[in-house]
């Protein structure tokens, strides 16, 4: 696919069973993750369809008009976001999409009042912690943990909303 042959859109109703079975069979093959990881995405996306906050939202990347990545940005207090399931599908990675879907979910974050956006990845996903760090996140916690039956490096990184724009 040529660069920038996608575009971000707001998610809809098909997208969220997708974003569960995605994440679920690509963690399994490419980390070797159980089904508890496919469990927790499930509890991710109930909680965002659940959730009342008017502070939420999901972001879908499309190209040839098929889903290929997505994203979320959920309130955690009223000064602090989530960002959460990020993805990219294996034959769409490399386009900048992954650095898309973070850039929509800073700017909103930021739009909406947030003073800070924090996300919790493991140290060995390693694009996505290159694609953190580009968009001025940093990590601010690190602890070792055991995770769909593997041990994992957990990091919590952090985003200052209040800082400009990078």
């Amino acid at each position: 696919m040529p660069a920038r042959a996608f575009r971000l859109r707001p998610a809809r109703s098909g997208d969220f069973g997708w974003i569960i079975s995605r994440h679920g069979a690509l963690y399994a093959r490419e980390q070797g993750w159980d089904e508890r990881f496919e469990a927790d995405v499930c509890r991710i996306v109930l909680q965002f369809l659940d959730s009342r906050a008017k502070r939420k939202r999901c972001w879908i990347a499309e190209a040839r008009g098929k889903p290929v990545g997505s994203v979320y940005v959920v309130e955690r207090t009223p000064s602090l976001a989530q960002l959460r399931v990020l993805f990219v599908e294996p034959d769409a990675r490399g386009m900048g999409i992954g650095r898309a879907l973070v850039a929509r979910a800073v700017a909103f974050a930021r739009k909406a009042g947030f003073r800070r956006l924090m996300l919790v990845t493991y140290a060995h996903l390693l694009p996505a912690g290159n694609t953190y760090r580009g968009a001025g996140f940093r990590i601010v916690r690190q602890a070792p943990e055991r995770s769909y039956g593997k041990r994992l490096l957990s990091q919590r990184w952090e985003l200052d909303l209040r800082a400009p724009a990078r």
